[in-house]
């Protein structure tokens, strides 16, 4: 039996990273591959400064500083919520929008107050994710998708995290948040980009095998 190779989720979001962490094993789940998270390694260094300009860019980042410390094929994403009304905000600043810390109810409250007077018609929005997959020899290949819909005008539903209860996706009748797990884990941004990403991780595990 082959050894099992190691492929490291570059996060420390524990949350975020069980959604990745579910459609990686999907993807995976034929071939000896044992899926690990950064925040699972004792001494792992804090995230690193995501200061690019794209979420490629920031995606990219991530995925070549877990590499470089796990020595191991490391995957990364970033994604941002971008709204027509406000010009694409949050957008790559989704996660700090009216500070890191702030809870996301609250951020949540504070966007539909600067949208209080937009109609449906106007309120449309996308959820984009990029991902990142470096290897140690520091290769990267990249990829981004998107989910459209628009921001409804209250949070709905319990599931999900982040923005998910305020994202209406007009197709189902609801927000992201009043989706089972399973089911939104086949259409979400996120869903989408790793059907890209995911023939790439096993090509690069069969590579490895020759």
């Amino acid at each position: 039996m082959r050894e099992p190779r190691l492929v490291v989720i570059a996060s420390h979001n524990r949350s975020k990273s069980r959604e990745i962490e579910q459609l990686l094993r999907a993807g995976l789940a034929d071939l000896p591959v044992e899926i690990r998270l950064l925040a699972d390694y004792a001494d792992a260094p804090p995230p690193p400064d995501e200061n690019a300009d794209s979420y490629v860019g920031n995606a990219v980042i991530k995925a070549r500083a877990c590499a470089a410390f796990t020595r191991a094929i490391s995957f990364a994403d970033d994604a941002g919520l971008e709204i027509d009304a406000l010009g694409g905000k949050p957008g790559m600043y989704s996660r700090r929008f009216a500070g890191e810390q702030t809870p996301f109810p609250v951020k949540m409250s504070l966007l539909l107050e600067m949208l209080k007077d937009v109609p449906a018609e106007r309120r449309t929005a996308r959820f984009r994710c990029a991902v990142a997959i470096a290897t140690p020899d520091g290769a990267c290949h990249t990829f981004e998708d998107t989910l459209e819909g628009r921001i409804a005008d209250a949070p709905r539903g319990q599931a999900g995290f982040g923005y998910d209860p305020i994202f209406y996706v007009p197709s189902l009748g609801c927000t992201l948040a009043e989706l089972p797990a399973e089911f939104k884990n086949r259409i979400s941004h996120r869903a989408k980009v790793m059907r890209q990403a995911i023939p790439c991780l096993r090509a690069l595990q069969q590579y490895a095998d020759n």
